[in-house]
């Protein structure tokens, strides 16, 4: 994560990346209420629950469940010789508003090229994830020099996170691995400096 003058002051970074070496956990963190939704960009997830559920989550796929110190889950890297590259989201939630379960859905390249692509959203908008009212994440694949705006809705605020690539926001440059909160704006405007993948939460 990088300060730049659009980062809110003590806002929360709600999205991680871990690079995992052949074998190795997701790192754990404190367990709270939460929903979690998991990009694997590179390599593959295997996961299993305490409810008997297991699975393996591939590149390119999203996943959606719930987290709570009573549904343990463990997260590891599939391959026994390559690594893993994973993005996970954090959004909180009370424990009444948490829909246990589990979903996983693929977003093409074609599909996300150019626009920004729904992944999750409350009620599952146009096939995304289904998570908690209150959030909408987004991915997008830029080409060089492709020009992206999002409006932003009155106390609303984003995080936009640099998958690959390298993008400018107003005066900010920003390159792979970097993240920035944007509030007390009426839209992000960015432009592809190089061919990018980008994230982008708004909650």
């Amino acid at each position: 994560m990088c300060g730049h003058p659009f980062a809110a002051s003590g806002a929360s970074t709600p999205l991680t990346e871990s690079r995992l070496p052949p074998g190795a956990d997701v790192p754990v963190r404190p367990c709270h209420d939460a929903e979690i939704v998991t990009y694997v960009f590179e390599g593959a997830l295997a996961y299993e629950d305490s409810r008997g559920g297991s699975g393996v989550t591939h590149a390119g796929e999203f996943q959606r469940r719930a987290a709570a110190p009573g549904l343990p889950h463990r997260e590891t890297n599939a391959s026994r010789s390559e690594w893993a590259h994973v993005f996970r989201i954090s959004l909180p939630a009370s424990p009444g508003d948490l829909e246990p379960g589990l979903e996983t859905r693929r977003f093409s390249v074609a599909y996300r090229r150019g626009v920004l692509c729904i992944v999750a959203s409350p009620g599952g908008r146009d096939g995304s994830l289904h998570i908690q009212p209150g959030a909408l994440i987004f991915s997008s694949i830029l080409n060089t020099g492709q020009h992206l705006a999002y409006e932003l809705a009155p106390r609303r605020s984003v995080w936009l996170h640099i998958v690959t690539g390298e993008v400018k926001l107003g005066e900010v440059g920003l390159t792979a691995g970097d993240g920035i909160g944007v509030t007390a704006e009426h839209a992000v405007s960015l432009i592809a400096q190089d061919e990018s993948e980008i994230l982008l939460v708004d909650s």
